[in-house]
Order: C-alpha cells, then structure tokens, then sequence
C-alpha cells in the first residue's frame, strides 16, 4: 500500500493541472481500502487507487461513468480529468465531481422504506442503461455479476471451520439453490458493492450512489445482498418488489450474501470483531426473501 498524503495530492495537482493549484486539498474522513479520496475545493475531489491492483477499477469508472451519468436517476460521482504517474506516485488518478451528502452508514433521519424503494428504482434504472463498453463480468469485478458458485471453495472452508458453532446443513441448503440457477437475459450493468458506505444521503433521501469500482456487465443479483445486511424484513419487501428481480436471482443474491458472512465469520476474509457478518449469517438463513 501507499502511503498517499496530502503533500502529495498537492504535488500532483500543481505538476498536472495548475489552473486547480490553489484549491485547498484535504483528505476525507472516511477513507477506503481500494482508493484514497481527498477534496479539492468544493466542487471536486481526488480519487487515487492506494495499489496496483485498483489501477483498473479507477481506470474502468473513468471509462463507463460519463455514460451510465446519463442514465441513471441520481448523481454518480463522474470524472472531471485523468491524472498520470508523477512526483512519486505511481499509477494513474482521477479528478471528480463532489457530490454532497453522507454515507447511509452514518447519515441521521434515513428512512429505511423510502431507501429501500428509492435504491430499488436506481438498481432497476441502471440495469437498463446500454452496456456499452461495459466489462463482461470476471476478476476486475471480484467476479461480482458471475455465478456465485465461483467461491465454492471458500464457502466449504468456511464452513469446515464454523462446524461447530453455525448450522452447516442449513447454509449448504441455501448454496445448492442457488448453484441450480444463471440469469438467464442479456447481461446488465451491476454495481457490484451495494453498501450503505457507498450510498449518500441528503435530508434522509438517498442523494447519490458512489464507488463504481467493482462495477460491469452480468447477472445483476450481486446487487441485492443489502437486503440482508442492511434492510429489515419490512424494508426487504419493499427492496424487492421496487427491483423487480425474479425469484431465482433472488436465490443467486442470498448466495453472495452466505458467502461473504461466512468467509469473514470464520476469518478467510479479515476480522468480524462486531459481530456483524454473523448477525447478516443468521438474517440470510432467517429470511429468503422470496
């Protein structure tokens, strides 16, 4: 990893594009794993990938952003200008749009009916927006958009290590049924990391959908796993019914969502000190949702 500063965003900016040299630049107070975000100015921030392995899911957004802009139904966070490698860093940034707003994550007055409509609206918006250049799902997209069968082996791992303390035959019922279906229409746009950190609120309305990085051309049903780890049983009704996805995907998305509790249950994907991806566990063998 990189250690990426604000000294160096300042560098960068004034070797590349001087006519922003004077903007104030600062970094955000939630940062992520595959990229660092710092503001310039008001109206535009600095997005850098933090190492060679998340040069292509900037590269791809800078790609497929402009377009999927034009065919969604709220902000997305678009680039401005392409940075290169220079003073030290080494991969190529993007300047963007600033979208206001907080993340769903810590935002205050979120109502999580309006939400689960609202997002439900946006998912079946973008699943509509022309594929374009779209990258066909696989290893940029951490095979989001595939068969969720792909991590198989991870899953049986997991539960190898988690037999004494998860119901095994449950979560194997839940796999099978997902492994029986693949969807079965032209491939569509999918976000790929449908997460309360990468939605923004703004008086409590969902305002913008952001992190585009895992993004690509699929099977859509990835985009559904925030039913269990966000949304409550009501909320999960109404997510469903505004997607308008048939039940087999929905069995696909369950799918993603087992995978994903039960790799950072059993710590095959980080550490789960909270708690929280065994909570999600016990909602996706609770609820199916269909």
């Amino acid at each position: 990893m990189i250690d990426i500063s604000t000294e160096l965003v300042r560098a960068l900016i004034s070797s590349q594009f001087p006519q922003w040299s004077d903007l104030p630049v600062r970094a955000v107070d939630r940062q992520g794993w595959d990229n660092r975000t710092f503001r310039l100015g008001e109206r535009l921030t600095v997005r850098l990938p933090s190492a060679e392995g998340y040069v292509a899911a900037v590269a791809k957004e800078d790609r497929c952003l402009p377009e999927l802009a034009r065919h969604v139904p709220l902000p997305v966070p678009e680039p401005v200008a392409v940075g290169a490698p220079g003073v030290g860093y080494p991969f190529p940034w993007s300047v963007r749009r600033w979208i206001p707003g907080e993340t769903v994550e810590v935002a205050t007055g979120v109502d999580g009916t309006r939400l689960a409509r609202d997002l439900g609206d946006f998912l079946t918006r973008l699943r509509e927006a022309p594929v374009g250049r779209g990258p066909a799902a696989g290893r940029h997209s951490y095979f989001r958009g595939c068969q969720p069968g792909v991590y198989g082996d991870e899953v049986e791992a997991a539960l190898e290590r988690l037999a004494d303390s998860v119901d095994v035959a449950a979560c194997r019922a839940v796999w099978a049924q997902a492994l029986t279906s693949a969807w079965p229409y032209p491939p569509t746009w999918f976000h790929g990391d449908v997460s309360v950190g990468n939605l923004l609120a703004t008086d409590g309305v969902l305002s913008a959908v952001i992190d585009f990085g895992s993004s690509g051309v699929g099977d859509p049903a990835c985009d559904l796993v925030i039913a269990w780890n966000h949304f409550t049983g009501e909320e999960r009704k109404v997510f469903r019914e505004a997607v308008g996805l048939p039940d087999d995907a929905w069995r696909r998305a369950r799918a993603w969502a087992l995978w994903k509790a039960l790799i950072s249950t059993a710590g095959l994907a980080g550490p789960d000190p909270e708690g929280q991806q065994r909570r999600v566990l016990d909602r996706v063998l609770e609820d199916a949702v269909v």
